[in-house]
């Protein structure tokens, strides 16, 4: 069991596993288009450059396999 108070570590930024529980938990709330909202959010959080960043590190990298 986990001590109280602390917080389970994220997944690395830039896999997309932040990404998709965040497109999940949106859906899970009844949002009508999870996807754009979670990139919205994405988008306020990081940056427009940023975000855009890391989306094309993931779709390299997801091409390599």
């Amino acid at each position: 069991m986990a001590a109280r108070g602390r917080k389970a570590h994220k997944p690395k930024l830039g896999t997309g596993k932040r990404f998709a529980a965040l497109k999940k938990n949106l859906a899970k709330k009844g949002a009508r288009n999870p996807g754009g909202l979670a990139a919205f959010i994405g988008r306020k959080k990081f940056g427009k450059k940023r975000f855009a960043a890391l989306g094309a590190a993931g779709r390299r990298r997801k091409a390599r396999k």
